[in-house]
């Protein structure tokens, strides 16, 4: 008689590449939270801004270094190319958990903030550009693209 194994999931479903932002959300802040408890930190609203900005931090570094604008530190090529990645997601995570602890709700802010400018919604008469400088601060109030 052939055994039948079957896998018991506790909690939620594990991280699946391509799950949505709230999901991911969700997710990152489980291994943050645990992370802050094993260390005793305090996640305050100072704690979420620096530590995005450490992260911020690192990915300049590892950009410059993957650039050759930096000291490469004897990594070779692929590790400056996964060192690069792997910052970029840090500042993802970052992102994610301070917007969490702040209450925003970032899927609804980009579809305010960027989805009106995105070429398919904008009147056919304007050929896909708004004329506003990018670099400006955007926004409902400004007008002006993000």
């Amino acid at each position: 008689m052939a055994t039948v194994r079957r896998k018991v999931v506790v909690g939620p479903a594990p991280y699946t590449p391509g799950m949505d932002l709230r999901r991911l959300t969700d997710e990152v802040e489980a291994v943050s939270g645990a992370y802050a408890r094993r260390n005793g930190i305090t996640r305050d609203d100072t704690w979420f801004l620096l530590k995005l900005q450490e992260e911020v931090g690192e990915l300049t570094q590892a950009f410059l270094m993957r650039s050759g604008q930096a000291r490469d530190k004897g990594h070779s090529a692929d590790e400056l190319e996964l060192g690069f990645r792997s910052e970029l997601a840090d500042v993802l995570a970052q992102l994610l958990v301070m917007a969490r602890h702040h209450g925003v709700d970032l899927e609804a802010e980009v579809e305010r903030k960027w989805m009106p400018w995105h070429p398919d919604r904008l009147p056919a008469d304007s050929g896909g550009t708004t004329g506003a400088d990018p670099n400006e601060a955007a926004g409902p109030a400004s007008g002006h693209a993000p």
